[in-house]
């Protein structure tokens, strides 16, 4: 675990993202070097994937959120570490997981999609506790994931009670 106290600020775009395929992944294929809102940009980057895992079984997606949070454990903090900043704006790997998380068993269609973007997006900036308590004292590659999958827990739960009544 690497404490960076000093937060770049999210306009200053690290030249490695292009350069470097770990940066380029946890950038969200580019969309955390965008200056506004980079983690809008990387939950938005992370729902043309769902179509393709709904065609999986249950159990194929479940497995490709387990491989792509395990992963992002790893990729997160190795690029913060190489980036020498704990949770630089732009790496967006955990809103994309959190996003995967939040659509889990929610039926297709385009509605679903942009209800689950809503939600996830929702929690993800409120942070209600311990989402809060999680980003503020757990660091490294875990913290920087765990909020927004614990987000993206909370999301696919109010998810679940949407398609509970409206599906």
């Amino acid at each position: 675990m690497t404490d960076h106290p000093k937060q770049v600020p999210a306009e200053f775009v690290p030249p490695s993202v292009w350069r470097n395929p770990w940066h380029f992944l946890a950038f969200g294929f580019g969309s955390g070097t965008l200056p506004k809102a980079p983690g809008t940009w990387g939950s938005l980057v992370a729902l043309p994937f769902i179509p393709l895992w709904q065609m999986l079984p249950d159990w194929g997606y479940w497995l490709m959120l387990g491989i792509t949070m395990l992963f992002g454990f790893w990729l997160c903090g190795k690029v913060a570490d190489d980036l020498r900043v704990h949770d630089h704006e732009g790496i967006v790997w955990d809103e994309m997981v959190g996003m995967w998380i939040t659509l889990w068993l929610v039926p297709e269609g385009w509605y679903w999609l942009l209800a689950g973007f809503l939600v996830f997006r929702f929690f993800d900036i409120l942070k209600p506790w311990p989402i809060r308590w999680i980003d503020r004292h757990v660091h490294g590659g875990v913290g920087i994931m765990l909020d927004d999958v614990l987000a993206g827990v909370f999301a696919w739960l109010a998810m679940q009670g949407l398609v509970w009544i409206f599906a």
